[in-house]
C-alpha cells in the first residue's frame, strides 16, 4: 500500500507543484485548499505524512496542528512565508515535526519529506488502539470508550501483548513467558485466570467475549 501524503495548501498551483512531484516519487496523495477541509481529511483518511501550510482560509495551519497533535501522532511539515525565528519557534510549539520556509526548492521539500517518514518508521510504539480499547504504553493507562479502566500490572501487560498480535493465537506458555518471564515457576492456569479478570474489565459480556476469544486447546486471540 502506497505512503498516503495529505496536502493543505490553499495556494493552487503550489498545491498542484506539490502533489504532481510526491505522485512522481510514488507517494499517493490527497489534498484540501482550507484548515476545515484538512482537517477532515486527516481525522478521515488517516495520512502518513501532513504537509501543512500556516496561512489557511477558515482554520489556520497553527490550529490545524494543535488539533492533530491531541487526536494522532502524524508527521506534519509546516510551509509558510514567514522566516523569522519566532514564527519557526511557535509552528515547532504547536506540534509541527518540520519547517519549511517559502520559496523552496522542490529538492529540500522532498528530502525533508523522506527524513519525516523515516523518523516516523522508527518512532518507538507509545500507544495502541483497536475498537474502543485504547492503551497509553508510557504512562501505563487502558481506556474504553474514553474511561479509565482499572488494570492490574500484569492485566494491563497481558492486554498490551494481545493487542500487538491481533488475531493471532497465541499460547498460554507463549504468554506466560512474555509477561511473568522465563523463570516463572507457576502453571499456565495463572494465564486462564488473569483472562477471566480481564474479560470482566473489558467486555460488555463476559460470558461471551468480543474481545478475547478462547482457541481451544492453544491459547487466546485478540480480535476487534
Amino acid at each position: 500500500m502506497a505512503i498516503l501524503i495529505l496536502v493543505i495548501e490553499d495556494d493552487e498551483i503550489l498545491q498542484q507543484t506539490l502533489t504532481y512531484n510526491l505522485e512522481r516519487e510514488g507517494y499517493a496523495v490527497i489534498s484540501a485548499k482550507d484548515g476545515t477541509k484538512g482537517l477532515d481529511l486527516a481525522q478521515t483518511q488517516k495520512p502518513d505524512l501532513i504537509i501543512l501550510d500556516v496561512m489557511l482560509p477558515q482554520l489556520d495551519g497553527l490550529s490545524v496542528c494543535r488539533i492533530l497533535r491531541r487526536q494522532m501522532d502524524v508527521p506534519i511539515i509546516m510551509l509558510t512565508a514567514r522566516s523569522s525565528e519566532v514564527d519557526k519557534i511557535v509552528g515547532l510549539d504547536s506540534g509541527a515535526d518540520d519547517y519549511i520556509t517559502k520559496p523552496f526548492g522542490l529538492g529540500e521539500f522532498l528530502a525533508r519529506v523522506r527524513v519525516a517518514l523515516r523518523r516516523k518508521a522508527t518512532a518507538p510504539v507509545d500507544h495502541l488502539e483497536s475498537g474502543d480499547l485504547s492503551l497509553d504504553l508510557i504512562g501505563h493507562k487502558a481506556y474504553k470508550n474514553g474511561q479509565l479502566l482499572d488494570l492490574s500490572f500484569k492485566e494491563f501487560a497481558l492486554l498490551a501483548e494481545l493487542i500487538r498480535n491481533e488475531g493471532v493465537v497465541l499460547s498460554r506458555d507463549l504468554l506466560l513467558t512474555k509477561i511473568w518471564g522465563y523463570d516463572y515457576q507457576g502453571e499456565s492456569r495463572t494465564v486462564d485466570v488473569h483472562i477471566r479478570w480481564l474479560r470482566e474489565k473489558i467486555e460488555a459480556d463476559p460470558s461471551a467475549p468480543k474481545y478475547i476469544t478462547t482457541v481451544r486447546g492453544i491459547g487466546y486471540r485478540f480480535e476487534q
